[in-house]
Formats: C-alpha cells, sequence, structure tokens
C-alpha cells in the first residue's frame, strides 16, 4: 500500500500550515508507514493518509512523486 505522509521538516519548531511537506511511503500499515519515518527521520508528522488507486494515479502525475525509501 502507498501513504503520503504530511510532515514539518523541524520538529523543534512549532507547525506552520505553509512549511508542511509530504513524501509517499510504501508500507504493510499505516502504522508501519508512521514508524518507519519516525525511526529515519527528525520530521515533526503530522498526518498519514492511505492512498486509493485514483488518488496515487493523480498523485503520480505531478513531477515531484517519489517513493521514498529508507
Amino acid at each position: 500500500m502507498t501513504f503520503k505522509v504530511y510532515y514539518q521538516p523541524d520538529a523543534t519548531k512549532r507547525p506552520v500550515r505553509e512549511n508542511t511537506q509530504s513524501l509517499y511511503i510504501e508500507a504493510d500499515s499505516e502504522a508501519q508507514a508512521l514508524l518507519l519515518v519516525e525511526e529515519n527521520t527528525d520530521y515533526n508528522i503530522e498526518f498519514v493518509e492511505q492512498l486509493d488507486d485514483k488518488v496515487l494515479e493523480y498523485e503520480k502525475q505531478n513531477p515531484n512523486f517519489k517513493i521514498t525509501k529508507f
């Protein structure tokens, strides 16, 4: 399954909506996706969203789409 993880790049600063970034990750569950990002980054994770097939196809149209591997 593919998940979109919304995060703030600096966990030491107060979250600001305009600074929210995202990455895409493949995992077996939402919990595993969250754990992978937490273990491999210092990001302040805001939200993890599972992408269904239609949304994933739409996201792939973005030239910056890339699956993150740790």
